[in-house]
């Protein structure tokens, strides 16, 4: 028998924020051929994977239509015997109810390559993001994991666990929450027990209870608990251990839009703020011929015009390819639209000798006309869907050439896909004009209940002209104003 080229790794996505994945696990996401993904994960855990790279989602979930666990196995066996690296990317630990075992055994009778990476598994993750631990001196030296989900009702296992010392978790329990408390009192345990239903991670719907044993099922129906919860009874699920470290954007999803460069600048600062942000739509770069006489530059005085962190770059990848000595920029004297595109120009050894007090486009165009000598030319280099705006102004007084550097082309995910993960954001974030007019001309509608943030009034106008969505603008043009204007707005309006 061949041995098959590809292999498949079973990863734990953990349960909660992206960063509760493994280095290892994440390490691996980045260099797939291919990731097999459950429900309940991360979803900007999917952002580290090659664009090239297939997704495929095959989630499993109790009332709801899912994949058949042989179809599962066999796609990860095919994918592998392709030749394909495969990342099965799973919600929790692969080997605590994920049923990580089953596929594992079906690799092994195919002869697939495999290797196996933990991950957090909800039965303590989400105990603990409400501030239960499982176990703690003095009241639980044990914990206890059972799945109440079986294919005859309530697990017996309650009868046997009933009266065991320490913390007992149950899985998949909310909808039997009523008969599982009734089974338990019935085999011994006390109905004052401190008990709690808890719902996170990444669930649509977070939320945490606690009662005495007999009064649980009540106060999870009047608190609207939904799935998947975590049930918690011991003496444990009296303490709140909850962190005191406050993040003002915990838990609110936020929709990416733009160019990976722009999404990563958005994504650490969200992040760190404890929001969760995720790439709903990405734009590529892609470089132009250019048929610019380079040797313009170096002849006489002249304003070089960038725009953006990519201009910057695009640039100076365009000199390198033309073979230009950055000492005939000597003459140039260069202008940036912000702070974020200076610093671009300075790691070329550059500083900007114009930059606007207000990062926008009109703030760059009148600086610039209250700078330029009569008659100096003017050279934007920048994206070719750029806004004519800044061109027509400033052609108005001094000679002015345009030259794209690059185009930008969106991905192609379908508009069903689209909408549905646009449904699971608080707030869409959109970087540029051409951002607005990618995402809307796939269909794609924004819900009532999602707040647009614009990067600057270019942009907000683009959205404002197509669609009635609100949205809010931020006052220039960089990654910390867009951070900043969503912070306030989420503050303002109760949504933390």
């Amino acid at each position: 028998m061949t041995q098959p080229s590809g292999r498949v790794y079973l990863v734990g996505a953990g349960c909660g924020p992206a960063g509760w994945i493994t280095l290892r696990g994440y390490r691996l996401l980045q260099t797939c051929d291919a990731v097999v993904y459950d429900d309940l994960i991360a979803p900007e855990l999917l952002d580290a994977v090659p664009l090239q790279a297939q997704r495929l989602y095959m989630g499993k979930r109790l009332g709801r239509h899912s994949a058949p666990q042989e179809d599962i196995s066999q796609t990860l066996i095919s994918l592998a015997q392709a030749g394909h690296t495969v990342v099965r990317l799973k919600g929790g630990d692969p080997f605590v109810f994920g049923r990580g075992g089953e596929e594992i055994q079906a690799l092994q009778g195919a002869g697939v390559p495999f290797e196996v990476v933990p991950g957090i598994s909800s039965a303590i993750a989400i105990p603990g993001q409400a501030g239960i631990p499982v176990t703690h001196r003095g009241l639980s030296r044990s914990f206890h994991v059972i799945t109440a989900h079986t294919k005859d009702g309530v697990s017996d296992q309650l009868d046997r666990l009933a009266g065991v010392e320490g913390t007992l978790v149950i899985l998949m329990g909310l909808s039997q929450l009523p008969a599982i408390v009734q089974r338990l009192m019935a085999a011994g345990r006390a109905p004052d027990t401190p008990a709690a239903v808890v719902s996170g991670g990444c669930a649509p719907h977070p939320a945490a209870v606690r009662a005495p044993l007999e009064q649980l099922p009540e106060a999870a129906e009047r608190a609207g608990v939904l799935p998947p919860a975590v049930i918690v009874v011991g003496e444990t699920a009296a303490l709140d251990l909850s962190p005191t470290l406050a993040r003002p954007l915990e838990g609110v999803r936020v929709a990416l839009t733009g160019t990976p460069a722009i999404q990563a600048r958005l994504r650490r600062p969200l992040t760190d703020l404890g929001a969760r942000p995720f790439s709903l739509m990405t734009t590529q770069v892609v470089e132009q011929e250019i048929s610019f006489h380079w040797s313009l530059l170096a002849q006489e005085p002249n304003w070089v015009v960038l725009t953006s962190q990519n201009g910057v770059e695009c640039f100076f990848r365009a000199l390198d390819r033309a073979g230009v000595d950055l000492r005939a920029l000597a003459p140039c004297r260069f202008a940036v639209i912000g702070p974020a595109t200076g610093a671009a120009l300075r790691r070329h050894g550059i500083s900007a000798d114009l930059c606007p007090e207000v990062h926008t486009t009109q703030g760059l165009a009148g600086a610039l006309l209250e700078r330029l000598s009569p008659g100096e030319p003017v050279r934007l280099f920048r994206s070719q869907l750029g806004s004519r705006e800044l061109y027509r102004r400033l052609a108005e007084r001094f000679p002015v050439e345009d030259v794209p550097l690059y185009a930008l082309r969106p991905d192609n995910t379908d508009p069903a896909v689209l909408q549905a993960r646009l449904g699971e954001a608080d707030y869409l974030l959109f970087s540029s004009a051409s951002g607005v007019d990618f995402l809307l001309d796939t269909g794609v509608t924004p819900p009532p209940s999602l707040t647009c943030v614009c990067i600057g009034p270019v942009t907000a106008k683009a959205l404002a002209a197509r669609s009635s969505a609100p949205f809010l603008t931020a006052p220039d043009i960089s990654a910390e104003s867009v951070v900043q204007t969503l912070a306030d707005h989420a503050a303002q309006s109760g949504r933390i």
